[in-house]
C-alpha cells in the first residue's frame, strides 16, 4: 500500500508549479508570445526531435486526449505544417512528420526557447546552474513512472572527474562480460581524452547518468562535420539495467543532434553487444558495415551503425 502523501508536500508542489509556470509563461495566449498554444508547441517540439511519430506514440508520450490531438494535427496539417504519410509495411499505419515549412517554424520556437531560458539562467554562475540542472533532473526522475523499482536516475552534462569514472567502467565492465583485455579500456582513454580536448558544446553534448547520486553510464555526441554526427562511450553499469536508462540516453543524443542540424549520426560497435544492438535498431539505427578481426584479445565482428536524423 503506497505511504499516505504528506499535505505540507502537496503544498509544495503547488507552490512551485505556481512559480515555475510565471516564470516560463505557459500561461500567455502564445508559448514565448508566439502563434502557438503550448501543446501545439509541444508537438511540434516532439516532431522535431522524433523526425517522425505516431498519434498514439504522441498521444502517450504527451499525456494528450486522442480526440484533442486529432483536432490540433488537422489544424497544424492545415497550416501545412504536418504532413501525414503511411508506413509501407502496414497500410492502417500513419506517421507524423513536420513539413518543411514546420521545421522553419520549430527553429524559429527552438531560438527563443533558447533565448527565453538563457535569460532565466543568466545571473547564476556556472557552479549554481549546474545544482539548478541536477535539481531538475531529480525531480524529472522522482515523478517519473519509470522508477516504479525505487530507484531513480538522472541525466546531466559531465563534469570534472567523470571522464575518469567513464573508463573505469568500460574497463572493469567488458573484461568481465566479454573477456576483453587492457587495450580497451586503452582505447576509452584516447577517445575521452580527445573529447575533452576539442569539446565545443555548440556542436558536441555529454551525458552522465546516475542513480541516488551514483555513476552508472554514459553517453556522448561528437562532430564527425557538419552534417554527422557519431555516438560515442555509451555504457550503463550492469546494476542500472532496467531503468530505461539506455533508451533515455539515446533519446537525448537524438534529440541533440536533430537540434543542431546534423543529418545523420553513425555509431560503431561489435557484434556480442547485443542488448545495446537491438536497442539501435529499435531507434532505427540500420548496420551498414561490419569486419571481422582480433580486437582487445579476442576474435570480435566489429559493426558501423547509421541513422538519418
Amino acid at each position: 500500500m503506497p505511504e499516505p502523501v504528506k499535505k505540507t508536500s502537496i503544498e509544495s508542489l503547488r507552490s512551485f508549479n505556481r512559480f515555475h509556470t510565471a516564470q516560463i509563461g505557459v500561461l500567455h495566449e502564445g508559448l514565448l508570445n508566439s502563434k502557438f498554444p503550448l501543446a501545439e508547441a509541444r508537438v511540434i517540439y516532439e516532431l522535431a526531435a522524433r523526425g517522425e511519430a505516431t498519434a498514439k506514440e504522441l498521444c502517450h508520450d504527451l499525456s494528450l486526449d486522442p480526440g484533442y490531438l486529432s483536432r490540433m494535427i488537422r489544424g497544424l496539417t492545415t497550416k501545412g505544417l504536418v504532413v501525414k504519410h503511411t508506413v509501407s509495411e502496414d497500410r492502417r499505419k500513419s506517421n507524423l512528420s513536420l513539413t518543411d515549412a514546420g521545421k522553419a517554424e520549430f527553429a524559429i520556437l527552438n531560438a527563443d526557447s533558447i533565448a527565453a531560458n538563457a535569460r532565466l539562467l543568466e545571473h547564476l554562475t556556472e557552479q549554481d546552474q549546474d545544482r539548478l540542472t541536477e535539481a531538475m533532473t531529480r525531480i524529472q526522475t522522482l515523478l517519473s513512472p519509470v522508477n516504479n523499482s525505487g530507484k531513480t536516475f538522472m541525466l546531466r552534462p559531465h563534469r570534472p572527474g567523470d571522464m575518469g569514472k567513464v573508463i573505469s567502467l568500460h574497463g572493469s565492465l567488458y573484461v568481465e562480460q566479454f573477456g576483453w583485455d587492457h587495450t580497451f579500456e586503452a582505447l576509452v582513454a584516447k577517445i575521452s581524452a580527445e573529447f575533452l580536448d576539442n569539446f565545443d558544446p555548440e556542436t558536441e553534448c555529454s551525458w552522465i547518468a546516475e542513480v541516488d547520486g551514483e555513476f552508472v553510464g554514459s553517453a556522448f555526441v561528437v562532430r564527425v562535420d557538419d552534417k554527422i554526427s557519431k555516438l560515442r562511450l555509451m555504457i550503463i553499469d550492469q546494476k542500472a539495467q532496467g531503468l530505461g536508462i539506455g533508451k533515455a540516453l539515446l533519446n537525448e543524443c537524438l534529440g541533440f543532434a536533430r537540434r543542431k542540424g546534423y543529418k545523420k549520426m553513425t555509431l560503431w560497435t561489435n557484434d556480442v553487444l547485443t542488448a545495446a544492438r537491438n536497442m539501435y535498431a529499435k531507434a532505427g539505427f540500420e548496420m551498414i558495415d561490419e569486419e571481422p578481426g582480433r580486437n582487445f584479445g579476442v576474435d570480435l565482428v566489429s559493426e558501423i551503425w547509421e541513422l538519418d536524423l
